[in-house]
């Protein structure tokens, strides 16, 4: 068998602390970055092998996004403080990629729409729905998930959505769900929900703009479909 490389063992300039400096995060492996926070393997083990296995362990990093402590610490090699150290990090990443900023997020297309939930909502594993409630100048002034499960027009009442509306003192609204499928395409009782609540907004005065079913980075605008 062959004798393990430690990260000790490798020239300075191969080693992912060194790479990182010199070239920037973005050209590391996942393999190296996860070396970098677990920081250290085991006298027998580098931890670029206990990266490897981490990663082979939930198939890449799209599973590893939703990872517990209770999974990685029954890892051979990962306590509690190497894990922690990667659930912090994973955290972190989520915060900044759904970050929004402080100014007012206007919505002038289902693009927009799109755009503002698609890193919080493609990855989720249930359904979500989501409803951004907006002002005269279609800026958003609040969000909020209103139901979480499988979509049906018998469950989703228009009361729950239309009741936060008046409280935002919201002028429409644009709906959102995702497909934990990852493929935007409408279902049949998408399309009945979808008309159920413009009815219901219609006769309240308070209009849904659109209804965006979300993909894995891509989407399906019901009003561009011609539901609306």
């Amino acid at each position: 068998m062959a004798k393990p490389i430690f990260i000790r063992d490798l020239p300075t300039e191969d080693r992912p602390r060194e790479r990182l400096l010199k070239h920037g995060a973005d050209k590391l492996s996942n393999q190296e970055i996860l070396s970098i926070l677990i920081g250290s393997g085991s006298k027998n083990e580098p931890v670029q092998l206990l990266a490897d296995r981490i990663l082979m362990h939930f198939e890449g990093i799209k599973l590893l996004r939703d990872a517990t402590v209770e999974e990685l610490t029954a890892i051979k090699g990962i306590g509690t403080a190497k894990s922690l150290n990667i659930l912090a990090a994973i955290e972190l990443g989520k915060r900044i990629s759904s970050y929004k900023p402080v100014d007012a997020y206007v919505i002038r297309s289902p693009e927009d729409g799109a755009n503002y939930v698609m890193e919080e909502m493609r990855n989720l594993s249930q359904e979500h729905f989501v409803a951004l409630f907006l002002n005269t100048k279609n800026q958003i002034i609040h969000r909020q998930t209103i139901f979480i499960g499988s979509l049906n027009a018998s469950i989703v009442h228009p009361r729950e959505l239309f009741r936060e509306a008046v409280k935002r003192s919201a002028a429409s609204i644009l709906v959102c769900h995702n497909h934990p499928s990852g493929d935007p395409t409408p279902s049949q009782e998408d399309i009945l929900v979808t008309k159920r609540l413009v009815e219901s907004g219609d006769i309240i005065g308070i209009k849904v703009i659109d209804h965006l079913v979300i993909g894995n980075e891509c989407f399906v605008s019901l009003k561009q479909k011609g539901y609306l």
